[in-house]
């Protein structure tokens, strides 16, 4: 199984999209699509922003310039990933309608024109927008049909893990919940009534099997509504006295009675329960299974790009080094003799409709070292 990270909000507003009347360095051309400088002074800005948020002094400068290395390559598989999803048929219209109306209502947006509004703050088109999301939907497509479902992981292979690796799989006592919460602050005499029949309903629904995480949506006025009332796991120890000795005498499953605290009216529910110690075999055999799917992953999804690579049309233009090229003579990448300085801008637009498999001019071959 592919894990894949979330679509952020944020996060898809990265890509820029620029008009057609503006002139553009050209980086890469990748068949039909160009990477022009602009975009990785972008990706350049928010690798630093990422990093500068959990490192500091040479550790900084370290990653920085070792991310440096792989700017233009990442920007290159990404068009290459989206250009062979386009090629095999794939369509995420459904997905991206589901995925759209779940961004609304988890931002607490009540129409499509909030959205809207919302995408437009963070300075993008909202039809730019719309066309990243799809495009990393259809990466993730990609990558799952055509790397992930080739991968094997036997039961041999996991018994090996876990074997090897038992004393780092040591944990604690944990549980993880999820949270129905009602707040009581300054309420008091039929309001406070109120609120203290409302958690009563929402735990006797509970109680009676309806979904706890859909009523968390519904019933919680918790930020964590929005996830269905997960707040995760926690460690015997790290929590209030009332509150952990309630869930940790639970078994999985289980539904704490209404909890009053300072925030509000609580509900907790035991979403698992992990003794200390190291887990089971079973217990562990879908961790480990990622695991191993994943150090198997990076190499072969590398190795699928190599191979669209070969099969592709680029010219790195000089000055960028794609460091994803092939080493192959046979696989160099293509670029111009002679090529002037006025050839090395255009529009976007007037770009991408140059680009392709055409040849205007001379061409020669180069390795990469």
């Amino acid at each position: 199984m592919w894990k894949f990270f979330p679509l952020a909000f944020t996060a898809l507003l990265a890509v820029p999209v620029f008009a057609g009347d503006i002139v553009e360095t050209i980086a890469a051309r990748v068949n039909n699509d160009i990477v022009t400088l602009s975009e990785l002074t972008r990706a350049r800005e928010m690798m630093r922003q990422e990093l500068n948020q959990r490192l500091r002094g040479i550790e900084l400068q370290a990653q920085v310039a070792e991310r440096e290395k792989i700017l233009l390559r990442d920007l290159i598989d990404n068009l290459l990933l989206v250009q062979k999803g386009k090629e095999l048929g794939l369509n995420v219209d459904t997905e991206f309608i589901k995925y759209q109306d779940k961004l609304r209502r988890d931002m607490g947006l009540p129409t499509m024109e909030d959205l809207e509004k919302a995408v437009a703050s963070q300075g993008m088109i909202f039809e730019d927008w719309k066309s990243n999301v799809k495009n990393e939907m259809i990466k993730r497509q990609v990558i799952g049909r055509e790397v992930g479902s080739s991968i094997r992981i036997g039961q041999d292979e996991i018994k090996k893990f876990y074997d090897e690796n038992k004393s780092k799989m040591e944990r604690p006592e944990m549980v993880y919940l999820r949270e129905i919460l009602i707040s009581i602050e300054g309420k008091e005499g039929p309001a406070l009534a109120e609120a203290e029949k409302k958690a009563e309903d929402a735990l006797a629904r509970a109680r009676k099997g309806e979904n706890f995480a859909e009523l968390a949506q519904k019933l919680s006025e918790s930020e964590s509504a929005k996830n269905g009332g997960d707040i995760g796991g926690f460690e015997k120890g790290r929590m209030a006295k009332e509150i952990e000795t309630a869930v940790f005498a639970m078994p999985k499953g289980g539904v704490t009675d209404i909890i009053r605290t300072k925030n509000g009216l609580l509900i907790l529910k035991v979403e698992e329960h992990n003794p200390p110690g190291v887990p089971s075999l079973a217990e562990a055999e879908e961790t480990i299974q990622n695991e191993l799917y994943m150090q198997k992953m990076q190499p072969a999804l590398r190795e699928y790009l190599t191979k669209l690579r070969h099969q592709a049309y680029l010219e790195i233009r000089p000055g960028y080094v794609d460091t994803g090229a092939p080493e192959t003579l046979s696989s160099a990448h293509l670029i111009p003799v002679d090529v002037s300085p006025e050839e090395l801008t255009t529009t976007v637009a007037g770009a991408k409709k140059g680009a392709g498999r055409k040849i205007y001019k001379p061409w020669t071959w180069i390795g990469h070292k």
